[in-house]
């Protein structure tokens, strides 16, 4: 089975709630731009029922030797700047719905 469109996503909510496609659409759309905004404004947004989002500051590592799991060989691992990254959790009843 295939990871579903964004297309039939809103197909299938249009379907289950009985409104038109493009007001599920403008919903998604809406919800998207408000996760954006919480997570640049406050750090962490959840959806409920289904998950939390919250930002993880990813710190700046240095350059540093390492070897080449392959050769033995003696390598440089190259530095990487600081990130942010987007750490999603589902929420309890999720994992049991799932499970």
């Amino acid at each position: 089975m295939k990871k579903m469109t964004k297309t039939q996503l809103i197909a299938t909510i249009a379907e289950a709630t009985d409104l038109s496609k493009k007001e599920v659409g403008g919903v998604l759309d809406a919800l998207s731009e408000t996760i954006v905004e919480q997570l640049n404004s406050v750090g962490a947004v959840g959806i409920p029922g289904l998950l939390n989002l919250k930002l993880v500051d990813k710190p700046a590592t240095k350059a540093r030797p390492g070897v080449n799991p392959f050769t033995g060989e003696a390598i440089t691992i190259k530095a990487k700047p600081a990130s942010k990254r987007v750490k999603a959790l589902p929420i309890k009843a999720l994992k049991d719905a799932v499970a």
